[in-house]
């Protein structure tokens, strides 16, 4: 069985939904303008678990493969929902520290009718610039997924990549604003990176190109497979040998977007890391994020093992060593 260790914050999530949330009733300004002393009503209220690195893991344990989690949480109510969610998963929070001093994230989140969010984001503490975690844990894997690191930053991910380096262990990456903050530091990383994930517009802060497909040959520069996602208009996604197109793997009503790109990445190396081809990799990373944006919450929706999946438009063909240069 592949072993994968999920790095990173963890949040406790509460969603809200009312039909006050609505952008397009003209002159409706929910989020940015709330009066002191409002009271509003809210017609559902949803607790979830969150964070990059907890989404990741639950689809991969939910896909059969070893997943493991570490990060530092305290003992607050909101850290203590967050472990046991993981451990009714099946995913490992062995080498989770926990301390009185620490604190999980935690979100409120107002949901928008059209499935769109605001959300008000209080990060947790975990120790400050270099969490004081058991690093060498990553010797034991084959794969880590390193996000959301909080203040650690670029130094923090330089650090844990090294010692992934160092036990030859593989690497996906999909950097968030922090790491996307400083392009020159981010990419002096990538050639210890084995998948890169980005999106469209996250991706052409690290490489040049106009296009989808134009990015993810460029960045191949720097990583072995390079996958760029563009929201509605579907993904591009190469290994150097084939590159893969690939629009929406089906029309759904959009309930809630939270979690939708970690589904995304996480179903593609659920599917990866286990021999299957690009092809077979993207169909399931799409199907997946599909299915999270159904439900409320960045976990509900996540695709469990054996699932059949339909038909969707993509397109795979080979690559001209010339396209790369």
């Amino acid at each position: 069985m592949v072993k994968i260790l999920s790095i990173g914050k963890a949040t406790q999530d509460v969603f809200l939904k009312s039909d006050e949330f609505d952008p397009h009733k003209e002159g409706k300004h929910v989020y940015t303008h709330l009066p002191l002393g409002l009271k509003m009503e809210v017609e559902d209220v949803t607790f979830s678990t969150g964070g990059n690195a907890t989404n990741v893991a639950v689809t991969l344990a939910r896909q059969g493969v070893d997943a493991s989690y570490m990060w530092a949480l305290g003992h607050d109510p909101a850290s203590n929902t967050i472990l046991q969610a993981l451990d009714d998963e099946g995913v490992d929070t062995s080498q989770t520290v926990q301390d009185e001093k620490f604190q999980s994230g935690y979100s409120v989140i107002m949901i928008a009718t059209n499935g769109e969010r605001t959300i008000l984001n209080h990060r947790g503490y975990a120790g400050g610039k270099h969490p004081k975690l058991n690093y060498d844990a990553i010797a034991g894997v084959d794969w880590i997924y390193p996000t959301s690191l909080g203040e650690g930053g670029l130094p923090l991910l330089r650090h844990i990549i090294d010692v992934a380096e160092k036990h030859n262990v593989k690497v996906m990456l999909n950097p968030a604003g922090p790491e996307l903050a400083d392009p020159k530091r981010l990419k002096s990383l990538l050639d210890s990176v084995d998948v890169l994930c980005c999106n469209k517009e996250e991706m052409a802060m690290i490489v040049d190109g106009s296009t989808c497909e134009e990015l993810a040959l460029h960045a191949l520069h720097y990583v072995p497979v390079a996958i760029v996602s563009d929201g509605p208009n579907g993904v591009v996604a190469t290994d150097g040998k084939t590159i893969v197109r690939a629009g929406m793997y089906e029309d759904v009503p959009v309930v809630d977007r939270t979690g939708a790109g970690d589904a995304f990445a996480s179903g593609f190396l659920s599917q990866w890391c286990q021999g299957k081809s690009l092809k077979e990799s993207i169909i399931f990373a799409s199907a997946n994020s599909t299915s999270v944006v159904t439900k409320i919450g960045a976990k509900a929706g996540i695709l469990h093992k054996g699932v059949r999946l339909h038909e969707m438009p993509i397109h795979e063909r080979v690559v001209n060593p010339r396209e790369v240069q």
